[in-house]
């Protein structure tokens, strides 16, 4: 691809905590635009991606102790392959855990049970038998298994070493009938779990669970979400997030963005940033070693004349670094360039940028046909589907862009399957999760059904 002599003019800035001589920051902080040459004497929206790329640790780094707290639905739904396949699960979380490590299961049906207190594990032997012994009856109190868990963590939120990571694991299959139930309580509940450093990944199995008051849950406090109808894919699930949680490098992340002069951001795409005049500001939980996460931001641009330079934004990141126990700071600076010259800016089109946009962009239609199709606007939230995958499609023809040709075709499938079967459960969580998964970047190494 061509690129034009200072398209685009991008600076990093070490901020207080490297000097000279030190090793190079954990988290790297970089800021694009989606064209590098953006078009003169015109007012425009541009897009933004703010990218923090975190370092893999070194091969003998001593990683950080983890508190991992399960949380295991035991109602009568349950029964049979799916309880025998969470067990199964729940052993293989506890034998990747080290001396160092903290444990905890939650039980819940009716009522909720603590089956191992939050602890460092001295008898192995005694946890496995509790969890071999774990049985199915009753029905659903999801939310009082989840703040239970939450206070099994909570034991280790003061007391543990900065570096700990908190992370709870949900297994569910049907919807919460005991106490609050509603994805606005849940979500509120995640809302206050990440602030004191408590991240929950939600695994919905079958068709009858709640997958609103699941993904409501995992977003808000930064953790991954799951659907998957085929109980023998617990074991991937749980190994998969397991090995990202034994991974974590960097936690109590922030990015903190200011808009100079007339330049105003509009929104952010995807993920929830927190908009206040000139200034953004996102938090995300952890990074894990190798994970690239983003923020996607619209920018107002001012009309810029020909070959001048405009500052876009000044972004810092500041994380604490759990490999050498401090905090960090770094800083990125984006400025843009303009020309007339409609071929020279199609020319410095960022594939990269354009392809997550688009990609969310995706996320947000399947979200908007549930609304539509539940509004009783079937035709409307069949057509929402059908524009966004042509849209995709002509977007990955322009760019070269493979991810979203399949991403157009899943979107005209599910568009297909909307007018034929109308929106079954399994329609709706496949619509669900996958936009969940996209705003929250997830990407997973596992595939259930169509994943």
């Amino acid at each position: 691809m061509k690129t034009f002599p200072f398209a685009m003019l991008s600076a990093v800035l070490l901020l207080g905590s490297l000097s000279a001589g030190e090793m190079k920051p954990l988290v790297r902080c970089k800021a694009e635009l989606d064209r590098a040459v953006l078009p003169a004497g015109q007012q425009q929206t541009a897009v933004v991606k703010i990218t923090l790329a975190a370092e893999n640790p070194p091969v003998k780094a001593k990683r950080a102790p983890i508190n991992l707290c399960i949380v295991l639905d035991r109602s009568g739904s349950m029964s049979g392959d799916k309880i025998a396949q969470a067990r199964k699960a729940a052993l293989e979380a506890l034998s990747r855990l080290g001396s160092q490590d903290v444990f905890s299961l939650i039980t819940y049906d009716s009522e909720v049970k603590t089956l191992i207190p939050a602890g460092q594990l001295k008898d192995l032997g005694r946890a496995r038998d509790l969890i071999h012994n774990i049985h199915t009856g009753g029905d659903t109190a999801l939310f009082g298994g989840v703040s239970q868990g939450a206070s099994e963590l909570r034991k280790y939120l003061e007391d543990a070493p900065k570096g700990m990571v908190h992370r709870m694991l949900l297994l569910s299959d049907g919807k919460a009938n005991v106490g609050p139930a509603s994805a606005d309580e849940l979500g509120r509940l995640g809302k206050s779990l990440v602030k004191e450093g408590i991240s929950v990944t939600t695994i919905g199995i079958g068709t009858d669970y709640n997958e609103d008051l699941m993904t409501q849950l995992a977003q808000r406090s930064d953790g991954n979400t799951y659907f998957v109808q085929e109980s023998q894919d617990l074991v991937g699930i749980f190994n998969e997030e397991i090995g990202d949680v034994l991974n974590v490098v960097a936690r109590e992340v922030k990015i903190i963005i200011e808009c100079p002069g007339q330049v105003r951001p509009l929104r952010s795409i995807g993920k929830e940033a927190r908009i206040r005049g000139q200034q953004v500001e996102l938090k995300l939980n952890q990074l894990y070693g190798g994970q690239e996460r983003y923020l996607l931001l619209e920018l107002d641009v001012p009309p810029g004349e020909e070959d001048s330079v405009l500052p876009l934004l000044d972004a810092r990141v500041e994380y604490h670094n759990m490999l050498r126990s401090r905090v960090e700071k770094q800083g990125t600076r984006l400025l843009a360039r303009f020309s007339p010259d409609e071929q020279m800016i199609f020319d410095n089109i960022n594939p990269i940028v354009q392809n997550d946009y688009y990609l969310n962009k995706g996320a947000e239609a399947k979200d908007e046909a549930i609304r539509l199709y539940e509004e009783g606007k079937k035709d409307e939230a069949i057509l929402v589907l059908e524009r966004n995958g042509l849209e995709l499609k002509q977007a990955a023809a322009a760019y070269d862009l493979d991810e979203l040709l399949l991403e157009s075709g899943n979107i005209m499938s599910q568009s297909l399957r909307l007018q034929q079967e109308g929106l079954t459960p399994t329609n709706r969580k496949e619509l669900r999760t996958e936009a969940a998964q996209e705003k929250q970047q997830q990407k997973s190494k596992l595939r259930y059904d169509k994943y």
